[in-house]
């Protein structure tokens, strides 16, 4: 670095760097910015969900002031046919919104990115993918009227006349076990298949394609590529799609509301649509807000055991490299 001087010699000192004018407030300014989410969760997640918690210890009827009863509510639930009925009747929920949809929509993605995309271009695996996601975006309101119409128990339902060309007497398919309990499980999985293929699909663009022709050049079939290569490099996001539609499955209401209403006699009876009976129908606040609470736990305490269970696979495998 070269140094200045004046005429007489004398060494000219360096120009002074112009400083950097300190933020005020320090830290502090940044939180301002996380004030408007802490506003939101705290009306619209906290404070709803202490009222709740304390609405378990009451009798109230959505007016006037809620009565202290203490544990009756929770120990009513013990006894109650209908809240273990609901709760049973989740398993099949979680069949049919994250068993099958995850595995269906694996083999899917596999298939459209693996062989779609390969013979016929990317454009025709998007197309696929986008048809598969379609009831998603679908209204469950259309989508009931929809099933309604199909299964309608008179012999102008659009099920039944396909049944009547054979010589088959009408079904009342929503009226009676286990077909109503079959048509709520097809059409959830019709609804949510297309969940888990768009999330595979996407997870499946970073994997580059030389490893499935290499594997091919060597011999593997399309299950041993599938097996070795899909399943390993997208396990992460086979986990967050088991997760949230485990939970999706355990607050499933909409469809239930809309095509049998927890019928016929109980047997599509689930949690959540069995809170909103006791809130509105019977007026019956805080037994619904214990039944709505338990089934907060439930999800936490599945949504605590997917995280840890996942945890502890990649430290296995981080382990192992």
């Amino acid at each position: 670095m070269s140094v200045a001087t004046t005429r007489s010699g004398r060494v000219k000192p360096p120009p002074e760097q112009p400083s950097i004018p300190q933020r005020k407030g320090g830290t502090g300014a940044y939180w301002m910015y996380l004030l408007p989410g802490f506003v939101l969760l705290l009306v619209i997640v906290i404070v709803p969900l202490i009222w709740n918690v304390f609405l378990t210890f009451t009798k109230w009827r959505g007016v006037g002031t809620p009565e202290f009863i203490g544990l009756e509510n929770w120990l009513k639930l013990l006894t109650d046919e209908d809240f273990w009925t609901s709760f049973t009747n989740s398993i099949w929920m979680v069949v049919a919104m994250v068993v099958v949809p995850t595995i269906a929509g694996l083999i899917i993605a596999a298939l459209l990115f693996d062989v779609v995309g390969r013979k016929f271009g990317g454009k025709v695996g998007s197309f696929l993918r986008a048809t598969y996601y379609l009831p998603q975006i679908l209204p469950v309101a259309i989508a009931g009227i929809v099933v309604g119409w199909i299964v309608r128990p008179g012999a102008d339902g659009a099920l039944n006349q396909m049944l009547g060309f054979f010589g088959i007497p009408p079904v009342d398919w929503l009226g009676q076990m286990p077909s109503a309990l079959i048509v709520l499980m097809v059409v959830l999985i019709w609804v949510q298949l297309g969940y888990p293929i768009v999330v595979f699909m996407a997870a499946l663009q970073r994997v580059d394609p030389e490893l499935y022709e290499a594997a091919e050049l060597d011999g593997a079939n399309w299950f041993q590529r599938f097996s070795a290569i899909t399943m390993s490099i997208i396990r992460p996001e086979i986990f967050v799609v088991t997760l949230t539609c485990t939970i999706a499955a355990l607050k499933v209401f909409g469809p239930v509301y809309v095509i049998t209403r927890g019928g016929p006699a109980g047997a599509t009876l689930v949690p959540a649509y069995y809170a909103y009976t006791e809130f509105f129908t019977k007026r019956n606040v805080g037994y619904g807000a214990t039944i709505a609470t338990v089934l907060t736990i439930v999800v936490v305490i599945v949504s605590i055991i997917f995280i840890r269970v996942q945890n502890s696979i990649e430290l296995k495998e981080r382990a192992g490299l």
